[in-house]
């Protein structure tokens, strides 16, 4: 029997991994805190019947789980993007807690927005430019003296927060995102929107593709920060092209008059 799904929109998405077994556990994590909206990104062992034991009775989510090839793909359509992170980076990405991760996620939710909640591999979690695509980053504390933690309870923390947070109502702290007067863009708007900058950076001279330093890591922070919507994407892109134009044989440098 499916149960019903308390949050339809927000997607666990698991990358690469190596174990069906933790599929299985992660499907039975999920369900238990009404999440039922699986992702696999090009995993080792899918279909698999050891996944379907290993879940329980939610075999049901992993019998209806998407299975993508890359994280661009499974992220998409999200305007909400948050990526877990078991150690600090050298450029630092602003970091949830699991309490407030489930309230950014609730109050995304409440406002319409696609979610995407990303888990790593089991041996060495989300790559760099994996984390660059979120928004946020969220890291699970534990002990000093055992720090791993399996896939399946890494989600089994994630959602049980997120359900925590919905139960709990809504966070007064997320009014002003809730009501904000266009979408937020979702995840492939946003990257096209670095490609064109990156290419236009590199057009006037700014920005070296060869000797990239840190650049275009702290610009997406910068945006990733800000949560650009749907106008402001169309808006930047607009005065990007214009940068593109100038310069360019046979176009008109001058402005032209509209109506």
């Amino acid at each position: 029997m499916t149960s019903a799904n308390l949050f339809p929109g927000v997607k666990v998405i698991l990358v690469e991994t190596s174990h069906p077994g933790n599929i299985g556990a992660s499907a039975r994590a999920m369900k238990n805190m009404g999440l039922t909206e699986l992702v696999l990104v090009n995993p080792l062992d899918f279909p698999s019947m050891k996944a379907v034991f290993r879940s329980a009775s939610a075999g049901d989510v992993v019998r209806d789980a998407k299975v993508v090839e890359t994280v661009e793909e499974a992220i998409a359509d999200c305007q909400l993007v948050i990526g877990t992170s078991a150690r600090e980076r050298r450029i630092p990405w602003p970091l949830l807690s699991p309490k407030e991760c489930g309230e950014k996620v609730v109050t995304a939710f409440e406002g319409d927005q696609k979610v995407g909640l990303l888990f790593g591999r089991e041996s060495r979690g989300l790559k760099n430019e994996e984390l660059q695509q979120c928004q946020f980053h969220v890291n699970i504390p534990t002990g000093e003296a055992y720090s791993s933690l399996n896939l399946g309870m890494a989600v089994q923390v994630i959602c049980y927060e997120v359900l925590q947070a919905k139960l709990a109502g809504r966070p007064d702290s997320g009014d002003a995102e809730r009501d904000w007067d266009r979408p937020f863009a979702d995840s492939a708007a946003v990257e096209h929107f670095y490609n064109h900058l990156e290419e236009t950076l590199v057009q006037v001279g700014f920005h070296d593709p060869e000797n990239p330093r840190q650049l275009m890591t702290r610009l997406r922070r910068l945006f990733n920060r800000i949560r650009v919507d749907q106008m402001e994407v169309n808006i930047l892109r607009g005065f990007l092209t214009a940068i593109n134009r100038l310069g360019k044989p046979g176009e008109s440098q001058e402005p032209q008059e509209k109506g």
